[in-house]
């Protein structure tokens, strides 16, 4: 919970920092670093680590931050994250920021999850509903999952809609059991 108000309140500065300008730049510079963060270890733990000086780190991310092209805003919240020793928040950090300026825009994210791969017409179909169903235009992810058997999931935000055949069988089972 901590960790989420944290990242809210860092993503809503940068969102009123990106608001002067630039904020799809810097929100990408963020997603960026946070991505290389997460996909090494190694160089998460070289920036997060306070045993390794600060000096070093930062050194580092000047070499990183120069690679990406970072802007100065992102540079300076990059190091004022350093500073205080929360540089390990940037993911949570990316990720607030990016519901935010979907949340601006009038988006929402959609995962879609189905046992098999669903083609064009299915995927409008349920892209309507869910549009429909959230009020919002509606940017879509598919993943697959075998073990749903049958039907569709969809995560939109923070709610979920389960239309699996596997979850409607536990439910059958259950209402057998009573």
């Amino acid at each position: 919970m901590v960790a989420g108000s944290l990242a809210r309140r860092y993503a809503r500065a940068v969102m009123q920092l990106g608001a002067t300008g630039g904020l799809d730049k810097m929100a990408a510079d963020i997603r960026v670093l946070a991505k290389a963060m997460k996909d090494s270890e190694e160089l998460q733990t070289a920036l997060t680590n306070p045993a390794i000086r600060r000096n070093d780190r930062r050194k580092v991310l000047d070499g990183l931050l120069q690679h990406i092209g970072a802007q100065p805003l992102s540079k300076n919240l990059v190091y004022l994250l350093l500073d205080s020793e929360r540089l390990g928040s940037l993911g949570a950090i990316s990720r607030e920021v990016d519901a935010m300026i979907q949340a601006k825009s009038g988006r929402v994210a959609a995962e879609i999850t189905s046992a098999k791969p669903l083609d064009a017409q299915q995927l409008g179909e349920i892209t309507v509903a869910l549009e429909k169903l959230s009020g919002k235009k509606v940017d879509i992810t598919r993943r697959e999952d075998p073990e749903l058997l049958g039907g569709v999931t969809a995560k939109v935000g923070d709610v979920i809609y389960d239309g699996s055949l596997r979850t409607q069988l536990r439910a059958l089972r259950d209402e057998l059991t009573k």
